[in-house]
């Protein structure tokens, strides 16, 4: 009898139509996974951040060749560098969707996590000013004001303001060695000018990166990380975003001297774009893209001009919406959903596709790792736009190894030309 029941049962199971299978068990759309993966990788942090209990309960990891640095600097590392990826998607206003309740509540964490950052009171103070480390840091978290700034920082309170543009100027005291390191004085001097005036900022900082960052750009989207090339991740990682919200920074804070800024964030853009063309080039048919130069830990950041570009919907002619959704999901899933990348705390383990503890650098922690959320910034972008609203397109390599038709690639020039303007 009971072997009876059972068959009837599979039969009926059989009858059921493919539609309402799917509606038991639905995948979820490429958004709701986005959704899930940030909320993964935040909830940890900002929880236990919100409530001060941060540098009491991550479990932390540093490289095994890790130097004799303060070991504090992963807290700040952690903080600072997840807000600058999330920061687009908490400043989406709120709304009664599961997204939207999730989003509410990672913002009032981050808003808490702000004032206990600077809060001298706070187990969660960070070490501000204790390592040159510092410097890089601090940078993300202005990052996070400038890409949220009327989410994150115009609700804090005075003090809370004061005291982050305190600690911003002290670090002036740190000598940024001669690379992509300039970024993080100009990101900062660039915000107290736009945040605080421009009266408070040191405007030389910001000048002399802007004319290095020029001298360091050797064509096709690439810059240079210092006088010398490196075939590695920083214009990802670095130059492209934090050249542009220099530069943005200062056209907002209606800073007037020598440079004739808005040339050249326009030219700074279209260098952005040609690289977030090599970028989604670079995305193989199974959603995988190629590992070289240092801090490949940083994993997903290697794609952040690409997210930069479709949040601020600039994304070139060359690439639609739908094949960069498309190409970014399918890296996502390549990297998230089979490996150890998360350890038993809920925090991310040091590797590129797992948990791989030889690939870090000697200043790797696994606080330094949160850079992947920098790929995550179209999240930024609602629900209804046509990014996350428009059908999946095939990316440029599935065409290209399908047999379809795909764009020729071609070598990009400048064609705006910068001069002082006195």
């Amino acid at each position: 009898m009971k072997k009876l029941l059972t068959i009837i049962l599979l039969a009926c199971i059989a009858l059921v139509p493919a539609d309402a299978k799917k509606k038991v068990n639905p995948q979820p759309t490429d958004r709701e996974y986005w959704c899930q993966e940030a909320w993964k990788m935040a909830q940890p942090v900002l929880e236990n951040m919100a409530k001060g209990e941060l540098q009491k309960n991550m479990k932390t990891e540093f490289s095994p060749s890790f130097d004799n640095r303060n070991r504090k600097v992963v807290y700040m590392e952690t903080f600072g560098r997840l807000m600058a990826g999330i920061a687009p998607w908490l400043a989406l206003p709120d709304d009664d969707t599961a997204e939207g309740q999730q989003r509410k509540q990672l913002r009032q964490w981050a808003l808490d996590s702000y004032k206990n950052s600077v809060d001298p009171q706070s187990p969660d103070y960070l070490c501000w000013g204790v390592s040159g480390q510092n410097l890089v840091d601090a940078a993300y978290i202005a990052e996070s004001f400038i890409r949220a700034y009327d989410a994150l920082w115009v609700p804090l309170d005075q003090q809370t303001k004061d005291r982050y543009i305190t600690e911003f100027k002290k670090l002036r005291s740190i000598e940024p060695p001669y690379t992509n390191w300039f970024l993080f004085s100009s990101v900062i001097e660039s915000f107290i000018a736009k945040a605080a005036g421009l009266r408070e900022y040191d405007d030389f900082r910001v000048m002399m990166t802007i004319r290095k960052v020029e001298e360091w750009y050797v064509g096709d989207g690439w810059y240079a990380d210092g006088p010398v090339f490196a075939f590695d991740y920083y214009s990802s990682y670095v130059f492209h975003a934090m050249y542009l919200e220099t530069l943005q920074n200062m056209i907002d804070a209606k800073a007037s001297t020598r440079l004739e800024y808005k040339k050249y964030y326009d030219r700074a853009l279209k260098r952005a774009q040609k690289f977030s063309i090599i970028l989604e080039r670079f995305i193989s048919p199974e959603g995988t893209f190629p590992v070289f130069g240092r801090s490949s830990t940083y994993r997903m950041a290697a794609l952040q001009p690409l997210a930069l570009m479709a949040w601020k919907q600039t994304l070139p002619k060359e690439l639609s919406n739908g094949q960069v959704r498309s190409a970014l999901t399918a890296v996502m899933h390549r990297m998230y959903d089979q490996q150890q990348n998360y350890n038993d705390g809920g925090f991310l383990t040091i590797g590129f596709c797992g948990s791989q503890p030889d690939m870090a650098d000697w200043y790797t922690n696994n606080g330094s790792l949160y850079m992947t959320s920098l790929s995550l910034m179209p999240l930024g972008l609602p629900a209804t736009h046509d990014f996350w609203a428009c059908p999946a397109e095939p990316w440029t390599q599935v065409k290209a190894w399908g047999g379809q038709p795909f764009p020729k690639d071609h070598r990009w020039a400048d064609d705006i030309v910068t001069k002082d303007r006195w």
